[in-house]
């Protein structure tokens, strides 16, 4: 590694990101797997990295994704940064830390961002050494994470609602470029733990002037075929 790729063990980055498969919403975790005295533990963590001497923190962030998934251009937003001395108190989590980088580490902050992912889109992972998948958000509440990332998650969920309350459209970036209304309720009301009047909520999505109609319905679905929609951003 050249003198200017050099990694700075001191600031990480971490993303949260968020997808939406029509029913739950979901989180993209790494699976971890670490060797402790010749015993194989194997757990979770939020996609990340240590930051390069010479990038951004938005770069980095912007690399992780890409990285790990093989997209650009992927909805980012920078939300908290996480400095307690106690993150790397794991003896765990700071062996694996050390290990894949090769550095002495003794205390790190990491700065969080939040991703929003349409989950229909092909990702290729591409790390050789770890794998993701994707989990219901519900689900992440009862696992235990690494380091602090369960709270991350937590954070990042609060800072989703916030943004969906200055900027509405946001929500868009995790439906598929076709949806029906009752997609686009499901995911409110998931997002925002509540449960929307079907027809108040559809008034309320009637005067969204980027949200256009199509003629199409759905195809293959068991019961009547709904109105198709989809997001103009230029309307924003």
């Amino acid at each position: 590694m050249s003198n200017e790729n050099l990694y700075n063990p001191h600031i990480s980055v971490d993303c949260v990101v968020f997808g939406f498969d029509g029913e739950k919403l979901k989180v993209l975790l790494i699976e971890r797997s670490i060797d402790e005295q010749n015993e194989l533990y194997n757990d979770k963590k939020l996609p990340g990295s240590i930051i390069l001497n010479n990038e951004d923190l938005d770069e980095a962030a912007s690399r992780v994704l890409t990285e790990l998934t093989g997209l650009k251009n992927i909805y980012l937003s920078q939300f908290q940064s996480f400095g307690n001395p106690n993150r790397t108190s794991n003896p765990r989590d700071l062996l694996w830390l050390e290990r894949t980088t090769q550095l002495k580490i003794e205390r790190i902050v990491t700065v969080a961002y939040t991703a929003l992912i349409k989950i229909d889109r092909k990702l290729i992972f591409n790390a050789t050494d770890s794998s993701a998948n994707w989990y219901d958000i519900k689900e992440i509440a009862k696992m235990q994470l690494a380091f602090d990332h369960n709270q991350i998650i937590e954070k990042g969920l609060e800072h989703i609602r916030h943004q969906l309350k200055v900027e509405p459209h946001l929500l868009f970036e995790l439906l598929p470029k076709k949806f029906t209304i009752s997609q686009l309720r499901i995911l409110h009301d998931v997002v925002h733990q509540i449960r929307s009047d079907v027809r108040n909520f559809q008034k309320k999505v009637s005067q969204m002037p980027y949200l256009l109609i199509l003629d199409e319905v759905e195809e293959g679905v068991p019961h009547r075929a709904a109105r198709l929609y989809k997001f103009d951003k230029k309307r924003t």
